[in-house]
C-alpha cells in the first residue's frame, strides 16, 4: 500500500519513522575494497551488512572499538548468571566476544552455532550459521561478532566429546537493545541549577538524539479519552510539557462490542471512534490518519510512541470468526472442553431460572451467595457430569459378552491374571494402559476398554468359567476401575464450587468487586467462560461443536508456559480461569501448519504496527505461547529492527521470566512502584531497578583495558579497542509508578503518595513510566469499558509541574551518563543520590513518602550528610488535597482537589570532622508525608583528572624491578615477609575478612577482583577503606621500609604514595574504595607485565593461564634473613611450599627444588636463578647425595635417595634449555665438605678448601651408586628427627649390576618423596614410613635411565670428560660405560616393573600375584622388603 503522508514523501508501513532512523546511523562506507569472502552469501545489504563493511573498511577513526566479552565455561556454554545478556545499541558498530579458555573441551573440533547473521543478511530465527573453533590447544578461543543492528540470538558450541560423539553446549542468549531517536530538548535547568519557567525550558529542537533505555519516560494514554484524532493535539501538547517522550497506548484497533481496548474485533482496522462522526473511509485511509498523527507526536512535540499488542485473544464479536471458528479453543479441536462447556451452560441456564424458582436476582448478603450455591450445586448434579470421567459398567458388559458369545477371541497379550485378585486386574489396566480415551473427558463414557481385549483378559484369567460369570467378573472390575474416577470428578466438582464461590462473591458483594447487577441469561451468574458464534449461514458449513469457542483469562499460580485450554488442562471445568468474557482465546497450535489463516492474519496486524510505532507492550505476555511471540515479534523486526518491546510478566520466578526476555527478546519488563507494601520494600524495588551501578562502582575503570582488536571476518585493519568483560544481565526494568490497570494511591495508600512516589520513580536509573490519572490523581481505578468521559487539560493539574521537571533531568541524566546511584531509607524517608561518575556532578531527591493516610507529621530523618559535597537547592514541594471525594464531572475525567504547594529553599549546613569537610541537607520542620525536595550536587577539590592519575606512569615504576623485588611486589606470605623486615611487618588484617593470604599486590586483588567485578561495595574490604587510610599506607610503606636491602622498590613506593596521597587529600571516604581499586589494580597489572617481560618468550607470548602458571615462579623465589643459597650471606631462594615451609631449615629442600626447577625457572626463562640453585647445591655433594633439607648450606640433612637424580636431570635440562646451557658443566663449585664427607661447620677452614667442576659432580654421583654408599647420617638421634627409629638414619644404597636398576632405603626410612614419617604411639605407627618405597623406586630408574643416555651422548660427543663407571661385577673391577648402563636398564626394565594384563603371562615377568591388586600397569617400586612390593 503506497501513501503519502503530509510532507508529501512516500511512505508504506514499512518506510516510515523506524526505516529513517536507522539511515540517520548509517555509516560511511569507502567504495572500493577487495571482495570479502563472505560476499558470495550474502543478501541484499542489511544493517549487519554495513557492520561487516565497516570493520572490513580501511576507515579507522579515532574512537576506540568497543569489545564486550562473554566468558564461556570450559564445556562451551555460559554459565547461569551469564545465560542472558543484554548489549546496548549499536549507534556505531562493536564487537561481542565469546571467549573460551585454552585447552578446554568445547575447544576439541569445536563449532560456534547462532542464529546471529554472524556473514551478513537478515535474520531467521531458525536460520542457524556456524563458526570453526581455532585448534590450537595452547592458545584461549575468541570468537567475535560484528554488531551493528538490534535483535534477540542464540548461540550454542557443538564440540567432540568422549568417544568422538559430538556434545552440544548450553544455549546462552544475548540480547541487542534497539536505538531509539527522537527530538532533542533544551535542559529543564539554567546554568544556575534552577528550573526554567514554563515555555522556556525542556523545548522541542529541531535536533534529533538517540536515546537509552534509560531515559525513556513513557506515559499512558487511553485513546478512547482522548477523542478523535483530530482533537489529540492538547494531550500530546500537555503531555510533552510534562516531560514525557514516549506514549504508551491502549490497543488503537477497533474495539469489540464490550468497548474495552483489548477486546479487538478487527486486528487491521484502526477504531472508528477515532474519526469523525459518520467516518466512512477504508482501513488504509484509517492507516494514513494514524500515521498523520503519530508523526505529529513525534515531530511537533518529541513523542514516541508505544501501542499494546494483543496476540492471545480476539473480541467476543471479532466478525471473522465466523468464517475461522478453528482459530479458538472448541471442544471440536480441544474435545476435553465439551464438560466444561456443557457446565457454562449449565451456570447460564441456572441464571435465567432464579425468578422462576423463587431465588434472588441480586445478591445482597452472604446468605443470598450460600442459597444459590447450594441451588447451583443441586442443579448441577441432575446433569451427571461424572459420566465424562467413568466407564460405562452396563455398556462394558454388554461389549464383552458379544465379544465371548461371538467367539473370535484375541489372545491376552498381557501379565499373567490367575490367581490376581479384582483390585489388581483393575490397577493393571490402568499401568498397561489398556483403557482407551481415559482422563480424554470428549463424551460421556468416552472412557472404554476394548471388548476383545476385555474378553481376552477375563478368559485369561478363568478359562474354564462360563460367560455370564465371565461378565459378571468384567463388571466388578469395570466398578473398581470407576472408583478412582469417581474421586477425581468429585475432586473436581468441588474445586470448581470453591471458585464459583469465590468469584460470585467478589464479582457482586465484595466491596472492592464490580458489584455487578441483576443475574438473567444475558448477565448470568457467573462470566461465561465460552463465545457462542451465533448461527447463521456463514457458519452453517461448520460442526456446531467449533462454535463454542473458550474465553481468555487468567490463573493464579499458573505455569505460563502450559497451555491452559490445552488437553490435559482441566483450568476451564475446574473454573480456575479469571476469564474476560469479552476476549476468545486464540488457538495457534504448534505453528502455522496448525492454523495458516490465523498466523497470516496475526503476522499482518503486527507487521502494520511495526511499521507506524516506536515499540509494543505485549498484553497479557505470560499467557503468550513462547513459539507465537517468537514469531510474530520476528516478523514485526523484519519492519522495524529497532522496536522497543516492553512487558509485563507475572511468572513468579526470575528464571522464568529470563525465558521469555532472552526468546522473545524483551527490551524492558515492565515493574510497578506501587506493588511495594512499605518504605522499606520501596527502597528494596528502586535499588533493584533503578540503580544499576552503586556511587563508586570501579568495574568500568578497572576491568576495562585497552588491546588491539582484528577484524571480526578476517577482513580489514587492526583496530585499537577497548575490552570490557561482562557477568551476564538482568532484565532492562521499565519502572512505573502505576499502571493504567491498578487501583489509584488513594486507594492503595494515600493520595499525597502520588508525589512521593511519582518522584522516586522517576529518579530511578531505568526506563520509567506513569499514566495521566496518576499524574492529574485520579481518586479511583477507571473501567477501561464502561467509563466514556475525556481527559481533562490544565496546566496546574495534580503533580504535573513535578513531573515536567523530573522526567526532563530523568532523560537528561541518562543521555549525560549519570550511571550511579545511591538508596538511603530511613523510617518513611527516602533519599536517592544520582552521579556522573567523571565530574562526580549530581542530583539528589529527599523523599518524605506516604504509605498511610491521615498523617502530616514531619517524621525523623538524620541531617543527610554530604562528604566533600556542596548541594544546591533546586525545588520542593508537598501536595495539599482540599478534598478526597470524586469531583464527578459529567464530561471530563478531573483529578483530586489538590494544590501542589512549593516549599521555601533549603541551604545545606557545612562541617567537618576527622574525615575531612561535608555539607548536610536537613529536613525543615514542615515537611509532611508526600513532600519531596530536589538538590543538585557537586563534588569539590576532586581532581578532574583523577582517574588518569592513578593510572598514569605505572609502568615506569615497576618496570625496573627485578623477580626478587617483584616476589615482594606482588607476593610474600605473612610468614615471609616477617622474617625479611625482622617481624616488623606481617599480612594485612581487614576487620571483617581477616588476614590477606600475601603481604604483597596479590593478596589485595584477591578480593578486590570480586568487588571490581561486581561493584560490591558492601564487601568488608570496602567498609575498611572508607573508614580509614590504614591500607593505602601499609602497601607503600612496607615497601618503603624495605629499599635499604632492595632499593628498586622505591620507585613503586614512590608511585603508589603519590596517589595515596592524592585520595587522602581530595576524595571523600565513598570514593576511596574505587580509587584504591584504581590504583591497586594498575599496580599489580604492571607489576605481572613487569615479571612477564623478564619471562622466555613461550611464557610471553603465552595466554592468560600460562602467565598465571609462570608467575608462580616469582611467588616461590624471594629473600628471606633465615634461608639462603649461601652460608655466609642471605641470597634469594626457593620455598619448598607456602606458608609452612618459608624460613629457616624448612624453607629450601632438594628434592622439592629439582621437581619444580624445570618449570618455575627453566620454563619461564629464569635460567640466573636455576644455576644459583644447581651449583648451591652441586657444592653440597655428600656421600653421593645432594641434602633433602638444605638449612642454608649449614647443617644439610642427606636422607633422601630421589633428590641427586632429580638435580641431575634438572642439570640435563639446563645445558638444553638455557643459552650456552652446556658451558655449566665446566663450572667449579666450591665443596661444602672434605672428599671424606668428614662432617665439619660451613666456617670451618676445611670447608670450602677444594673444588669441583659440574661435570665432576655428576661422575662422582654416578661413581658413588656404583660403589655402594652405607652411612649413618650425622647427627642421628631425637634432636634430628624425633620421630625416626634408630635404624631408620642409617643410608644403605647399591646398584643390582644384574639389572643396572639402583636399590636401597629398608623398612625404617623414607627416601623418596613419599616421606610420610608415622607418629602415632597409640596407633603404632611411630618411626613407620606411610610409604618406604624401599628397593628401586620407578622414578628412580627413570631419572637414572635418562642421565645415563644424556651422558652417553655427550661422552661420545667429547663433550663429558668421563665414559662410565667403575664397577666391581662377580668380584671383577671394570669399567661400565653410561651406554651399557643404560642397555642394562633398558633390557631389564619391562620384566621388573611391569604387572601383565593376563595372569597367564605372569611367568614371563618378576610378579608376585599374591600382591597384585591391578593389572596392566607398572609397579611404583622393586625389590623391596617382604609384603612391600
Amino acid at each position: 500500500m503506497a501513501t503519502t503522508i503530509q510532507d508529501g514523501s512516500p511512505s508504506t508501513h514499512t518506510t516510515n519513522g523506524p526505516t529513517n532512523r536507522k539511515a540517520q546511523m548509517r555509516v560511511e562506507i569507502p567504495k572500493n575494497r577487495e571482495p570479502s569472502e563472505t560476499d558470495a552469501i550474502r543478501t541484499p545489504k542489511t544493517p549487519q551488512n554495513e557492520g561487516i563493511s565497516w570493520f572490513e573498511s580501511s576507515h579507522v577513526g579515532s574512537q576506540p572499538v568497543q569489545v564486550y566479552e562473554l566468558k564461556l565455561e570450559s564445556d562451551g556454554g555460559p554459565n547461569k548468571n551469564r545465560a542472558y545478556t543484554r548489549l546496548p545499541p549499536p549507534a556505531s558498530p562493536y564487537i561481542l566476544r565469546l571467549s573460551l579458555d585454552a585447552g578446554t573441551p568445547a575447544s576439541k573440533r569445536g563449532v560456534l552455532k547462532t542464529n546471529f547473521p554472524l556473514y551478513g543478511g537478515a535474520f531467521e530465527r531458525t536460520k542457524f550459521v556456524e563458526k570453526t573453533l581455532p585448534s590450537d590447544f595452547s592458545k584461549p578461543v575468541q570468537i567475535d561478532l560484528p554488531i551493528s543492528s538490534a535483535g534477540v540470538f542464540v548461540y550454542w558450541i557443538e564440540y567432540d566429546g568422549k568417544d568422538g560423539e559430538r556434545v552440544k553446549g548450553r544455549e546462552g542468549y544475548f540480547n541487542i537493545d534497539p536505538d531509539l531517536r527522537v527530538r532533542k530538548r533544551t535542559p529543564i535547568l539554567t546554568p544556575e541549577q534552577t528550573v526554567h519557567a514554563p515555555g522556556k525550558g525542556g523545548l522541542i529542537t529541531e535536533k534529533t538524539t538517540h536515546i537509552p533505555l534509560d531515559g525513556l519516560s513513557i506515559i499512558t494514554l487511553v485513546s478512547k479519552w482522548m477523542g478523535r484524532l483530530d482533537e489529540w493535539t492538547p494531550y500530546l501538547k500537555e503531555t510533552s510539557e510534562r516531560g514525557y517522550n514516549m506514549i504508551h497506548y491502549t490497543p488503537l484497533q477497533q474495539r469489540g462490542q464490550s468497548m474495552s481496548p483489548y477486546s479487538i474485533a478487527d486486528q487491521l482496522a484502526f477504531d472508528r471512534e477515532l474519526f469523525p462522526t459518520g467516518w466512512t473511509g477504508s482501513r488504509d485511509d484509517g492507516t494514513l490518519q494514524m500515521l498523520k498523527t503519530l508523526k505529529k507526536a513525534r515531530d511537533e512535540f518529541g513523542l514516541m510512541s508505544l501501542v499494546d499488542i494483543v496476540l492471545n485473544h480476539t473480541a467476543d464479536n471479532t466478525v471473522w470468526l465466523a468464517d475461522h471458528p478453528e482459530a479458538g479453543f472448541s471442544p471440536l479441536n480441544m474435545p476435553h472442553l465439551t464438560p466444561a462447556l456443557e457446565l457454562d451452560d449449565a451456570i447460564i441456564e441456572f441464571s435465567g431460572s432464579l425468578d422462576a424458582n423463587g431465588l434472588p436476582t441480586i445478591i445482597k448478603s452472604q446468605d443470598d451467595v450460600d442459597l444459590l450455591a447450594s441451588s447451583l450445586r443441586e442443579y448441577l448434579n441432575t446433569r451427571n457430569l461424572w459420566q465424562y470421567y467413568v466407564l460405562d459398567v452396563t455398556g462394558e458388559k454388554k461389549a464383552i459378552g458379544e465379544a465371548l458369545t461371538s467367539g473370535k477371541i484375541p489372545s491376552w497379550d498381557g501379565p499373567d491374571l490367575c490367581g490376581k485378585s479384582d483390585v489388581e486386574v483393575a490397577k493393571l489396566f490402568r499401568s498397561e494402559q489398556k483403557i482407551d480415551n481415559l482422563g480424554a473427558l470428549s463424551s460421556r463414557f468416552c472412557a472404554s476398554v476394548k471388548p476383545g481385549v476385555a474378553a481376552a483378559a477375563m478368559k485369561s484369567r478363568h478359562p474354564d468359567s462360563s460367560t455370564d460369570a465371565l461378565v459378571e467378573s468384567w463388571g466388578k472390575i469395570v466398578d473398581i476401575i470407576n472408583v478412582p474416577l469417581y474421586e477425581e470428578w468429585k475432586e473436581d466438582t468441588e474445586v470448581a464450587f470453591k471458585n464459583i464461590v469465590s468469584r460470585i462473591k467478589y464479582t457482586r458483594l465484595e466491596e472492592n468487586g464490580p458489584k455487578l447487577g441483576p443475574i438473567s441469561t444475558q448477565s448470568p451468574l457467573l462470566e461465561k467462560y465460552f463465545t457462542r458464534i451465533p448461527h447463521g449461514e456463514k457458519t452453517a458449513k461448520h460442526d456446531p461443536r467449533a462454535l463454542s469457542v473458550a474465553n481468555n483469562g487468567w490463573i493464579w499460580g499458573a505455569d505460563p508456559l502450559a497451555n491452559f485450554a490445552a488437553h490435559p488442562s482441566k483450568a476451564y471445568l475446574r473454573r480456575e480461569v479469571i476469564v474476560w468474557e469479552d476476549c476468545v482465546k486464540l488457538n495457534y497450535g504448534n505453528g502455522p501448519e496448525d492454523n495458516p489463516w490465523l498466523w497470516k492474519h496475526m503476522t499482518e496486524y503486527v507487521t502494520l504496527l511495526a511499521g507506524m510505532f516506536d515499540g509494543f507492550r505485549i498484553d497479557n505476555c505470560h499467557s503468550t505461547p513462547l513459539h507465537v511471540g517468537c514469531a510474530l515479534l520476528d516478523a514485526a523486526r523484519v519492519v522495524n529492527p529497532d522496536l522497543y518491546i516492553c512487558a509485563e510478566l507475572f511468572t513468579g520466578s526470575e528464571e522464568t521470566d529470563i525465558t521469555f526476555v532472552s526468546r522473545l527478546g524483551i527490551t524492558s519488563l515492565i515493574r510497578e512502584g506501587y506493588n511495594a507494601w512499605d518504605p522499606k520494600e520501596m527502597s528494596r524495588i528502586l535499588y533493584r531497578f533503578g540503580v544499576q551501578k552503586p556511587i563508586g562502582s570501579m568495574d568500568g575503570a578497572c576491568m576495562t583495558s585497552p588491546a588491539d582488536i582484528p577484524p571480526p571476518t578476517g577482513k580489514g585493519p587492526t583496530r585499537a579497542g577497548l575490552v570490557s568483560p561482562l557477568q551476564g544481565s538482568v532484565p532492562h526494568a521499565v519502572f512505573f509508578d502505576l499502571t493504567h490497570d491498578n487501583e489509584s494511591p488513594l486507594h492503595k495508600r494515600s493520595a499525597e503518595d502520588a508525589l512521593s512516589t511519582g518522584a522516586l520513580v522517576a529518579f530511578s536509573h531505568c526506563a520509567v513510566g506513569s499514566v495521566k490519572g496518576f499524574d492529574d490523581l485520579y481518586p479511583r481505578l477507571l473501567s477501561l469499558g464502561s467509563e466514556n468521559r475525556r481527559y481533562d487539560v490544565s496546566e496546574n493539574s495534580g503533580i504535573g509541574q513535578v513531573k515536567r521537571i523530573l522526567n526532563n533531568l530523568h532523560t537528561e541524566m541518562a543521555l549525560e551518563g549519570f550511571g550511579e546511584a545511591h538508596v538511603h531509607q530511613e523510617n518513611d524517608y527516602i533519599v536517592i543520590h544520582r552521579v556522573e561518575p567523571k565530574s562526580q556532578r549530581g542530583y539528589l531527591v529527599v523523599v518524605h513518602t506516604a504509605f498511610q493516610k491521615g498523617s502530616k507529621d514531619r517524621g525523623h530523618i538524620k541531617p543527610i550528610q554530604l562528604r566533600r559535597t556542596k548541594a544546591k537547592f533546586i525545588y520542593g514541594a508537598s501536595l495539599d488535597i482540599h478534598s478526597y471525594e470524586d469531583v464527578n464531572d459529567p464530561k471530563l475525567l478531573k483529578g483530586l482537589d489538590s494544590t501542589l504547594c512549593l516549599l521555601p529553599p533549603v541551604e545545606g549546613r557545612n562541617g567537618a570532622d576527622n574525615d575531612g569537610p561535608y555539607q548536610e541537607i536537613v529536613v525543615p520542620d514542615s515537611f509532611p508525608p508526600g513532600s519531596i525536595m530536589l538538590f543538585s550536587t557537586k563534588l569539590e577539590e576532586l581532581p578532574p583528572n583523577i582517574d588518569q592519575f592513578c593510572k598514569e606512569d605505572v609502568d615506569g615504576a615497576f618496570s625496573s624491578l627485578d623477580l626478587t623485588d617483584l616476589n615482594v611486589v606482588l607476593y610474600r606470605c605473612e610468614e615471609e615477609e616477617k622474617d625479611a623486615t625482622d617481624g616488623q611487618i606481617g599480612a594485612y588484617d581487614v576487620p571483617g575478612l581477616g588476614k590477606l593470604v600475601y603481604c604483597g599486590l596479590q593478596g589485595w586483588m584477591n578480593p578486590l577482583k570480586h568487588v571490581m567485578q561486581y561493584n560490591d561495595l558492601g564487601h568488608p574490604l570496602c567498609g575498611h577503606l572508607r573508614d580509614g587510610m590504614w591500607a593505602m599506607d601499609y602497601i607503600h610503606q612496607r615497601l618503603e621500609k624495605q629499599v635499604g636491602v632492595l632499593p628498586n622498590l622505591a620507585a613503586p613506593a614512590k608511585w603508589l604514595k603519590e596517589r595515596f596521597e592524592l585520595i587522602r587529600q581530595h576524595a571523600p571516604s565513598f570514593l576511596r574504595p574505587k580509587y584504591f581499586a584504581i590504583v591497586v589494580s594498575e599496580a599489580y597489572k604492571a607489576a605481572r607485565r613487569a615479571a612477564i617481560e623478564q619471562s622466555s618468550d613461550f611464557v610471553a607470548s603465552g595466554h592468560s593461564f600460562i602467565h598465571d602458571l609462570a608467575l608462580s615462579s616469582v611467588q616461590m623465589y624471594g629473600l628471606v634473613k633465615s634461608a639462603s643459597l649461601d652460608p655466609g650471606k642471605v641470597v634469594p631462594s626457593l620455598a619448598a611450599g607456602l606458608p609452612h615451609f618459608t624460613g629457616g631449615w624448612a624453607r629450601t629442600w632438594g628434592r622439592d627444588v629439582f621437581i619444580s626447577l624445570r618449570g618455575l625457572f627453566l620454563t619461564t626463562g629464569n635460567y640466573p636463578a636455576a644455576k644459583q640453585h644447581i651449583l648451591a647445591f652441586s657444592s653440597t655433594l655428600k656421600h653421593g647425595l645432594i641434602p633433602n633439607l638444605l638449612d642454608s648450606v649449614r647443617s644439610p640433612r642427606y636422607n633422601s635417595r630421589d633428590s641427586p637424580w632429580w638435580m641431575l636431570q634438572n642439570i640435563q635440562d639446563y645445558t638444553l634449555m638455557a643459552p650456552d646451557g652446556l658451558s655449566i658443566l665446566g663450572e667449579s663449585v666450591k665443596r661444602r665438605f672434605p672428599k671424606d664427607d668428614t662432617w665439619v661447620p660451613w666456617d670451618d677452614p676445611v670447608a670450602y678448601s677444594y673444588s669441583s667442576t659440574v661435570a665432576e659432580v655428576i661422575q662422582e654421583i654416578l661413581q658413588r651408586h656404583a660403589s655402594g654408599i652405607s652411612f649413618r647420617e650425622y647427627n642421628a638421634g631425637p634432636n634430628l628427627d624425633m620421630q625416626m627409629t634408630d635404624q631408620g638414619f642409617q643410608i644403605d644404597i647399591h646398584v643390582d649390576w644384574k639389572t643396572g636398576m639402583i636399590h636401597g632405603g629398608s623398612a625404617h626410612n623414607c627416601g623418596t618423596w613419599m616421606d610420610k614419617m608415622g607418629e602415632s604411639v597409640k596407633a603404632g605407627t611411630k618411626g613407620k614410613p606411610g610409604t618406604p618405597r624401599d628397593g628401586a623406586p620407578v622414578e628412580i630408574t627413570g631419572l637414572l635411565k635418562s642421565t645415563l643416555r644424556w651422558l652417553a651422548q655427550l661422552s661420545h660427543a667429547g663433550k663429558f670428560p668421563f665414559e662410565g663407571v667403575e664397577a666391581t661385577i662377580d668380584g671383577k673391577t671394570k669399567l661400565v660405560t653410561y651406554q651399557e648402563w643404560s642397555d642394562l636398564i633398558q633390557a631389564s626394565f619391562e620384566f621388573n616393573y611391569y604387572v601383565p594384563a593376563d595372569p597367564a603371562e605372569d611367568a614371563s615377568y618378576n610378579v608376585n600375584p599374591a600382591v597384585v591388586n591391578r593389572r596392566g600397569i607398572y609397579k611404583d617400586t622393586y625389590g623391596a622388603g617382604p609384603g612391600r612390593e
